[in-house]
């Protein structure tokens, strides 16, 4: 089985079969207080599908806040670390991305709340060969105000939580095809980098 956790928005577990089965699932959407709920959703979902060994750790890593973003990563970590399985890094909007490209091949663009009046934008074109979202655009910060200058001619989606066996999926398929998504660093939606007033950032390490 293999195992995602994602706290890019709210707190988000899952575990699902090599195939992409759904096997269990536990979140909240509260974007705060994920330290204090994180450890149970783990205890709830490997009850769920006890009986089978995990094989793999998917991390969300962001966009997301500093804070509650990494509180997801080290449980991630630790439980890979712990079971000598492999991690496997997958950003949280492809999660998303996934979720939202069914049948239709057009492009799009993830949206999610980043606070203090702006939101993290990530372009996507259907997918690839591999089942993998494809990127268009790299994910960018933008005031909330200005998002739909940048989304002129594209499918809009408001995200407000993050599916960790959409995730899960995401990082089964990128497996199977021995292909890296992302590296190691956390996709922190700010930087303590100086950026010019108006100009959208790009979200990094």
């Amino acid at each position: 089985m293999i195992l995602a956790v994602d706290t890019s928005l709210g707190t988000a577990v899952a575990l699902i079969d090599a195939d992409g089965t759904r096997r269990a699932e536990a979140s909240t959407a509260d974007p705060l207080g994920h330290a204090e709920v994180i450890g149970d959703l783990l205890v709830d979902v490997l009850a769920q599908a006890s009986g089978d060994d995990v094989t793999h750790v998917v991390a969300g890593m962001g966009p997301g806040p500093f804070t509650g973003l990494r509180i997801g990563i080290a449980a991630a970590r630790t439980f890979a670390l712990a079971r000598r399985i492999p991690l496997i890094p997958v950003p949280s909007h492809f999660g998303a991305a996934l979720s939202a490209t069914g049948d239709d091949a057009d492009l799009f663009a993830i949206v999610t709340d980043a606070r203090r009046r702006e939101v993290a934008i990530t372009v996507f074109d259907g997918t690839d060969a591999d089942g993998v979202p494809r990127v268009r655009a790299d994910t960018i910060l933008v005031r909330a105000v200005d998002a739909d200058v940048h989304l002129a001619g594209m499918r809009r989606i408001d995200v407000a939580t993050l599916s960790a066996v959409d995730l899960a999926r995401v990082g089964a398929r990128a497996l199977a095809s021995g292909r890296t998504l992302t590296g190691d660093e956390p996709l922190y939606m700010r930087n303590p980098d100086v950026t010019l007033p108006g100009a959208p950032k790009k979200v990094g390490s």
